[in-house]
């Protein structure tokens, strides 16, 4: 079974939207965009080089495809894989796209991932995909969280755990704090909530 990584770049009150550039997603009136590059440095480097490196396919949302499809197949070189990897893009509207292989999923989205993960193959990657992600969220899709969590409050914009967030247990597996703050966590899933009495 392949399991299903949410990655993201997230500020301690919870936000992810916009973490790479100012345009990158102003949704909303979100005027904070490319909130992560003043904590950049070589252990956190370190770290999404060896995430990034590992056997993936990527799963996103439509508007994640909408800016890494023109970006990415002239900028490989830095992420290895990333050209080759399927890409599986959640979308009701866009049906086809020039960045290949890619598959896209439309209808019962939250139904069709996870027969996917049921296929053999590499593990499934969501970077970015706001929307997406909640939806993964709230049908129990998610095996492991791999966050980077940056010592700043945004105070609005989208949240990585917004309404519909299902109660469930997580387990540390590994762990680092980058000089500059950043704490990058792994959580993988271990099951239901357990309370003391």
């Amino acid at each position: 079974m392949r399991k299903l990584v949410v990655l993201e770049h997230v500020s301690l009150d919870g936000v992810i939207q916009a973490p790479g550039g100012p345009e990158e997603d102003t949704s909303g009136g979100f005027a904070y965009g490319g909130w992560v590059a003043p904590y950049s440095d070589g252990i956190l480097g370190t770290a999404l080089r060896r995430q990034m490196n590992m056997p993936f396919d990527l799963l996103l949302g439509r508007k994640t495809y909408d800016i890494w499809a023109p970006y990415w197949p002239h900028h490989g070189d830095a992420w290895p894989g990333v050209n080759t990897a399927t890409k599986y893009i959640a979308s009701n509207f866009v049906t086809s796209g020039e960045w290949q292989p890619s598959v896209f999923l439309s209808g019962d989205v939250a139904e069709k991932i996870a027969a996917i993960k049921q296929q053999p193959g590499p593990d499934l990657n969501v970077w970015g995909s706001g929307n997406l992600i909640q939806t993964l969220i709230k049908h129990d899709l998610v095996d492991t969280f791999w966050l980077m969590i940056y010592p700043i409050t945004l105070g609005g914009g989208k949240r990585l755990f917004a309404d519909g967030t299902i109660p469930a247990a997580f387990k540390v597996t590994e762990s680092t704090v980058t000089p500059n703050g950043v704490f990058v966590v792994n959580y993988e899933r271990v099951g239901a909530i357990t309370s003391g009495s």
